[in-house]
């Protein structure tokens, strides 16, 4: 009989995530700025993006604090995997353009792409590899496609899948739409963990750039399956989807799901 090994799964905020695999803590998309210390749109230098609702320009974010202090979510991590570089996913200086100001720098970073890399190199990190087929041990980590706008996407972002031996198979898709790149990525590794970025985030000229309640089905329909969690809740201005709100969505949808409020493990 196969014995399986515990995987565990903290909601911290937003995409923020620690994920303890094969013996190994991970921390995912740490975005550790204080409640409402990143701004609002409306007054944030050089971007440029604008929500279809005014009103949301003015929300000052993260709309939550953090569920623990930054030094007891930072300790134990082995791994920081950063899917993308947006602002909602790492902490950035607007000033000089660095990311990742609480993060330990000697710790191994994974990135996506040699773009990241490079601003993360500059931010003083020293030990960067790049997302694609990596070996820790027994984990295999494997990079994955995403499309992060329904219109116009923005930038480059990922996904990750966990293997191990005696481990269930993590997908971690990452901000994403469901598209043909998920779907066959669902289809290639039968994951038997799903976390879904889920708010519906929406701006002016990139669309929906991450998943709502009908994304949601169709992977469970691709997997029926899979444990899926929905990850990316309530703390950024342009979401147009609540935990409450989804609640009643997916029950309609008749989806089976776990929604981890902040500070919430999960165990599988």
């Amino acid at each position: 009989m196969k014995v399986v090994d515990t995987v565990k799964i903290k909601q911290i905020r937003n995409a923020t995530l620690k994920i303890e695999y094969a013996s190994k803590t991970f921390l995912i998309d740490a975005w550790l700025i204080d409640k409402q210390k990143f701004g609002r749109f409306i007054d944030i230098p050089k971007i440029p993006f604008r929500t279809p609702d005014p009103v949301k320009m003015e929300i000052p974010m993260p709309i939550c604090g953090l569920p623990e202090s930054v030094e007891e979510i930072l300790n134990g991590v082995d791994y920081y995997i950063l899917t993308h570089i947006h602002p909602d996913h790492i902490d950035l200086n607007f000033a000089d353009g660095t990311v990742g100001a609480p993060l330990d720098k000697n710790k191994k970073i994974f990135a996506q792409d040699s773009n990241d890399a490079e601003i993360l190199k500059r931010s003083g990190f020293k030990s960067i590899e790049i997302l694609g087929e990596n070996n820790l041990g027994e984990i295999k980590i494997t990079k994955t496609p995403a499309r992060h706008g329904t219109i116009n996407p923005m930038g480059a972002a990922c996904g990750v899948i966990f293997q191990a031996p005696n481990e269930k198979t993590l997908y971690l898709v990452g901000d994403s739409i469901f598209y043909e790149g998920v779907q066959e990525t669902l289809e290639k590794f039968k994951p038997d963990v799903v976390i879904l970025n889920a708010c519906a985030a929406e701006l002016i000229g990139n669309g929906r750039l991450i998943m709502n309640d009908e994304d949601v089905l169709s992977v469970a329909t691709v997997v029926p399956n899979a444990q899926i969690i929905i990850s990316h809740m309530d703390n950024v201005a342009h979401a147009t989807i609540t935990r409450h709100e989804m609640r009643g969505l997916l029950a309609r949808r008749n989806v089976k799901y776990l929604m981890p409020n902040d500070g919430e493990t999960l165990t599988f």
